[in-house]
């Protein structure tokens, strides 16, 4: 089937906060609000260097190894790809509070 672009979609821009995606009552908000994940400094801080590149700060890789324990996502790349419900924001929200 032959179909032509439109190009006036090109130019319009829609600005989402992540944070009003994911929805009050998740379980990800709750987990933020239960669980302190300022332990993981201390424990790591040996394990970096000074010099060198920027590191992923490390609360982010718990968290997000840990989001993958709780809803049973055997890969990160799917959520980051997939156009579900929730998406990328949930995986967002507990990351880059």
């Amino acid at each position: 089937m032959l179909t032509k672009h439109n190009f006036i979609q090109r130019d319009q821009i829609e600005m989402i906060a992540l944070d009003e995606l994911v929805p009050a009552n998740h379980l990800v908000r709750k987990l933020e609000v239960a669980i302190d994940f300022s332990f993981i400094y201390p424990l790591v801080k040996d394990m970096y260097s000074e010099v060198g590149r920027p590191i992923i700060d490390p609360i982010i890789l718990i968290k997000m190894a840990f989001i993958q324990y709780i809803f049973g996502i055997r890969s990160m790349v799917r959520p980051l790809i997939n156009k579900n419900k929730y998406g990328i924001s949930v995986v967002s929200r507990l990351c880059v509070s």
